[in-house]
């Protein structure tokens, strides 16, 4: 086998070295994959423009409006003359925020009554509704406190919280989306350099009218698969380095886990990759038509069933079944355990053996649809 596989090695080696689309594919597109998408796909919901309508003017709106200021989230952009003009500033997007505070907002609390402050939010982005809201009850609900501590002292009593709470926040404390994004998006990389670059390695063959060489020749289909998928694992391997360097000094992103598990799961990962990759190009006669079926099966599974982008929990369970089929959905999790966790093989070792399987069958029906083509 060994004897097999080294001619098939050198010989993609020097293709590859040969033609530079291939070989920046491999190497040069992952980094600039990660560098325009690490900057691009950002969750945090920073700077949010709000606009304030207050009706009362009092030293207590003031407060509530230095409140929501303060609070580091929100960019006061425009005071509002007229209630009406808030409908507008949301409908032309100039804010995402509106507070309206009531003509009768002091004089309620200082009945001791509760007021009420109405909040106008874009919600034509729902996760950045949802979190503009939090925090805007946030905002509002320190408030209150203060007003409820200083009507107690007023009159000699002390105030006390019946419950409080302590917050750690582990793995991630900062909240930064880059941390959870980043594995993602390596494997996202990964996934589709591998599979369109391997994609269009046998196809070349039949085009140049050199896989009759190879039929003659003593090299099994076994021995060809994995004799080209060896240099493009090698080359891969080398351009996962380069992106996990690039995200340590663009995005901060540490490996708190074993760089032997991290090396031996993205071995198997693009062992995972290359194989679909060569099954594709075992089923298609041209380049043009193995690019595209590689880019299909390779974008946006791993786009949108892997959990990259959307939580695999919360899809219909046909959903659920069908990711099974994407092996960026079980390196995720390895990449996500490792990277930000720093946990042991203990906590993925069944991710591990599901990527394991999937390698042997997609190597197994490429050796079997090669096999077809040459009886």
């Amino acid at each position: 086998m060994i004897s097999q596989l080294l001619p098939i090695i050198r010989k993609e080696f020097r293709q590859i070295r040969r033609d530079r689309k291939v070989l920046a594919i491999l190497t040069v597109v992952p980094a600039m994959l990660l560098l325009l998408n690490g900057y691009a796909l950002n969750f945090d919901v920073r700077n949010i423009t709000m606009a304030v309508y207050d009706g009362e003017k009092s030293s207590q709106s003031r407060e509530l409006i230095s409140s929501f200021i303060t609070a580091g989230y929100f960019e006061y952009t425009e005071h509002l003359t007229d209630y009406t003009a808030a409908q507008s500033m949301i409908d032309e997007g100039k804010v995402k925020l509106v507070i309206v505070i009531p003509p009768d907002f002091s004089r309620q609390n200082m009945t001791g009554r509760p007021s009420s402050v109405q909040l106008l939010v874009d919600g034509m982005d729902a996760n950045a509704a949802t979190t503009i809201i939090g925090y805007a009850q946030a905002v509002v609900q320190q408030y209150s406190q203060t007003i409820i501590l200083e009507n107690l002292t007023r009159v000699g009593k002390k105030s006390y919280i019946p419950v409080s709470y302590e917050a750690r926040i582990w793995y991630n404390p900062e909240m930064k989306s880059a941390y959870f994004l980043v594995p993602g998006l390596i494997a996202f990389i990964l996934a589709i350099t591998g599979v369109v670059a391997t994609a269009l390695s046998i196809v070349k063959e039949k085009e140049r009218n050199t896989i009759e060489q190879i039929d003659v020749s003593p090299v099994t289909p076994l021995g060809l698969i994995l004799g080209k998928m060896v240099p493009y694992a090698l080359i891969s391997l080398v351009a996962a380095a380069l992106v996990l360097i690039a995200a340590y000094f663009l995005f901060g992103v540490v490996v708190k886990g074993s760089y032997i598990l991290l090396f031996f799961s993205t071995l198997l990962f693009i062992c995972a990759a290359l194989g679909q990759g060569l099954l594709v190009s075992t089923i298609s006669d041209s380049q043009q038509v193995a690019f595209q079926i590689a880019t299909l099966i390779s974008m946006l599974p791993t786009m949108i069933l892997s959990g990259f982008m959307f939580p695999i929990s919360s899809m219909p369970l046909f959903l659920q079944i069908l990711s099974n089929i994407t092996p960026a959905k079980f390196y995720l999790v390895i990449m996500r355990s490792i990277v930000l966790k720093g946990v042991g093989i203990e906590a993925f070792w069944d991710q591990l053996l599901y990527l394991s399987i999937f390698i042997v069958i997609v190597v197994t029906v490429s050796v079997k649809r090669f096999k077809q083509r040459t009886v």
